[in-house]
């Protein structure tokens, strides 16, 4: 692609996965703090319910990974999953909850997205709960909704109809392989596999009325690949790097 032809290309939005997470540990506040300092225009979290009904920011269903803990993470209260740690290589951290995470963005110009984790044991609850915390926070045009749950997507817009949603992908089923998404899903979150396989689908998404979220790219080819579709959002877990990877690009 041509010098000219490259600064006509919009960048896309870079959305820290988990927060800074190559340099800091996943979902703590330290690397969400680190992502905005290292100018992410959006945040990206993952939230499960603990046994008592609170909104924590844990990937994983169970803690081995991401903690030194152990058990599933809604077979404990809140106050039995604060008991461990969170950090890792000798920095410690405390277990984020969904609350100190909008206080994190409210007031800024920084974009959230939040994924609701499924297979749950509490089913569509978690969405319900978060509707209501959006809500409790005064917070709408700064929050995405997403889930690799067609069923949640939908149980969120009817609970909360204003706020944007993204049905997130890792296969590009018949359904959807032609670009068209259910009325309740704003946005299309394919991973980055899939465009290399099929980089059409983003046109396809486009002429449908949808944006493209892609996850997760951190490679320079991705990256690159990524601008040249015309990727509305692109979720990296090294937020620094990848402007710096589209900046060099922009000005080759």
């Amino acid at each position: 692609m041509t010098k000219e032809l490259l600064c006509t290309v919009v960048q896309p939005a870079i959305v820290a996965h988990r927060g800074a997470s190559a340099h800091r540990a996943e979902h703590t506040l330290a690397a969400y703090e680190l992502a905005v300092e290292q100018g992410a225009d959006g945040l990206e979290c993952d939230i499960r319910l603990s046994k008592d009904g609170h909104i924590v920011c844990v990937h994983d269903r169970t803690l081995t990974r991401t903690s030194n803990g152990r058990g599933t993470v809604s077979a404990l209260t809140l106050d039995q999953l604060k008991t461990y740690d969170y950090g890792h290589q000798g920095e410690p951290a405390e277990l984020l909850v969904l609350d100190t995470l909008l206080d994190l963005v409210k007031g800024t110009k920084v974009e959230l997205f939040v994924e609701t984790k499924h297979p749950v044991r509490y089913r569509n609850e978690v969405e319900r709960k978060l509707a209501q915390a959006l809500k409790r926070h005064g917070l709408r045009d700064q929050i995405i909704m997403m889930s690799f749950s067609a069923t949640a997507v939908k149980a969120f817009r009817d609970q909360a109809p204003k706020i944007r949603t993204v049905l997130l992908l890792d296969r590009l089923l018949p359904r959807v392989k032609t670009g068209k998404l259910p009325p309740y899903a704003d946005y299309t979150g394919p991973g980055v596999h899939l465009l290399r396989d099929d980089p059409g689908y983003v046109d396809r998404s486009r002429h449908h009325g949808h944006d493209t979220y892609v996850w997760t790219v951190d490679d320079q080819q991705d990256v690159e690949l990524c601008r040249d579709l015309g990727v509305r959002f692109l979720a990296t877990n090294a937020p620094a790097n990848t402007r710096r990877l589209l900046g060099d690009n922009l000005s080759a």
